[in-house]
């Protein structure tokens, strides 16, 4: 399992953190991830498509 450093963008990151560690713990308990998705805040903010290129092409100048 890998989780990105978007996760400190989310709405609670410490809240959303302890979740997935939990989520991945018990992966095959429909209850249980139904429960830990609850108001977990802002979701993870990703990088837009655009900037990622952007990125990438100032990369080795």
């Amino acid at each position: 399992m890998f989780v990105g450093s978007g996760i400190f963008k989310s709405g609670d990151p410490a809240k959303r953190a302890a979740a997935i560690v939990k989520a991945v713990t018990n992966y095959n308990d429909p209850k249980m991830l139904a429960e830990l998705s609850y108001d977990l805040g802002e979701a993870m903010v990703g990088i837009n498509e655009q900037e990622i290129e952007l990125l990438m092409a100032e990369r080795g100048k």
